[in-house]
């Protein structure tokens, strides 16, 4: 099993438990500057981000905002599935859009004025979902876009991570279809697949009982703004060095 795809699952998984996701939005980049191929990164990556948020769902299945999940299902969906099949072998650059985005939602706690344009921003929620759907299906950022949303909600933490959590297992599910009815073989050996589910599988359990089950509900929303600063600053380092 390739050490650096270990290690990256490692670190990347530790924040999709906290957060809903982590391991694409994170883990696809770093496997791209690794040297490897988009489809191949995402072969990789979707089972175990699709059972980790699945393991989130069981748990607090209840929380789920389901009249966001129906609409991402509607809007966004679709649009994943359209442009990861048309764009598979393209990559484009929206770090930079992005990166300044999720700066932006972070600071809303700040600022009447981010928090009031974010609102009507946010307004026109239609759009936004499907402007999510490219975006994911093009870049694998799309959860990015996501927990901006989520984090608009103004909801408890357990709110916030169930419905971000079938959200993101959805997009997930939906591109690995996609792989597979465009007939895209992973590469990696049945066994390393499993072994990094496995390990994948007692990280966030471990996460989940020393870590996440010790942050009440305000710490919380700090601990998201914070990561979402820091996942927009990562997005504008790796768009200059692109």
């Amino acid at each position: 099993m390739p050490v650096d795809i270990l290690a990256t699952l490692l670190i990347t998984t530790v924040i999709q438990s906290i957060f809903g996701v982590g391991i694409l939005l994170f883990g696809t980049p770093l496997l791209l500057l690794l040297g490897y191929e988009f489809s191949y990164a995402l072969s990789v990556l979707l089972p175990i981000s699709i059972t980790i948020n699945m393991l989130q769902v069981l748990k607090h299945y209840s929380y789920i905002d389901l009249k966001l999940y129906k609409n991402v299902l509607l809007y966004s969906i679709p649009f994943i599935v359209l442009f990861l099949f048309l764009i598979t072998n393209i990559q484009l650059n929206l770090n930079l859009i992005i990166g300044v985005f999720l700066i932006f939602v972070a600071l809303k706690n700040t600022s009447l004025r981010i928090e009031k344009c974010l609102k009507t921003m946010l307004h026109y929620e239609k759009l936004y979902l499907i402007l999510m759907g490219i975006v994911h299906g093009t870049t694998n950022l799309g959860g990015s876009l996501l927990t901006a949303l989520a984090y608009e909600q103004n909801q408890p933490k357990n709110v916030t991570r169930a419905t971000i959590a079938i959200c993101y297992a959805s997009f997930a599910l939906f591109q690995l279809l996609t792989l597979y009815f465009i007939g895209y073989d992973g590469g990696m050996p049945y066994a390393d697949n499993m072994l990094l589910l496995q390990t994948s599988v007692v990280v966030f359990l471990l996460t989940e009982e020393f870590f996440y089950t010790q942050i009440d509900n305000k710490k919380y929303t700090q601990l998201f703004s914070v990561f979402l600063a820091i996942s927009g600053v990562l997005l504008l380092l790796k768009s200059f060095n692109s």
